[in-house]
């Protein structure tokens, strides 16, 4: 009987083991590489990707080449207009340089609050309001490539009317959006009817029929 045992409890192994080997784990599989993946040396996220930018006011994030009016009430001589510069401050009479990148304009108030009350203005009430958005830019197969001043609630198909519209050889149902949020930047192909924020790139590619 122990003799028999053995070559048994082998084949029941052998047969565990083949079935094991088998089996194949879940393996991800992305978007097969299209016109647009091939341009941009890497495949573009799918439109589902793409967090649509929220209304502006609050909370709005600020970036270079936003246009800010600074109210400090009871205050006039500091109350001014203020552009953002290349490294996303503005600089302010008393306390010099503020960091205003990525901050919404009520945490710009509070920054600005904070620094005047520190040894300059006993209780500081300040208001930060966007007088203009940073522009937006379209490129590729549109009539007036470049870029433009930024309106609220524009999507791709507007800014392509502002551009003068398509040209001949554009691709017209889609397009390539470079966004950026305070989560990051990204590039989504999406259509027509996507939202924009300000600072997006919008890139019409040419059609290859």
């Amino acid at each position: 009987m122990r003799g028999l045992r053995t070559p048994t409890v082998c084949l029941i192994a052998a047969l565990v083991l083949s079935g094991c080997m088998g089996r194949t784990a879940p393996v991800a599989v992305g978007p097969a590489p299209g016109l647009d993946s091939m341009a941009y040396a890497g495949p573009a996220p799918m439109a589902a990707a793409y967090a649509e930018p929220g209304p502006a006011g609050d909370g709005y994030h600020l970036g270079p080449g936003d246009k800010l009016r600074v109210v400090i009430y009871g205050q006039e001589g500091l109350t001014n207009t203020y552009v953002l510069d290349a490294t996303g401050a503005i600089t302010l009479p008393l306390i010099g340089s503020v960091p205003a990148r990525g901050r919404t304009p009520a945490g710009l108030a509070s920054e600005i609050t904070a620094k005047l009350r520190n040894g300059y203005i006993r209780e500081p009430s300040v208001a930060v309001e966007i007088e203009a958005y940073r522009p937006f830019f379209i490129l590729g197969e549109v009539q007036a490539p470049g870029q433009y001043p930024y309106v609220p609630n524009m999507t791709v198909e507007s800014a392509v009317a502002i551009a003068g519209g398509f040209s001949p050889r554009a691709k017209r149902d889609a397009v390539t959006l470079t966004h950026t949020d305070a989560s990051g930047s990204g590039r989504f192909v999406v259509p027509l009817g996507t939202p924009i924020g300000p600072g997006d790139t919008v890139f019409v590619s040419e059609r290859w029929f």
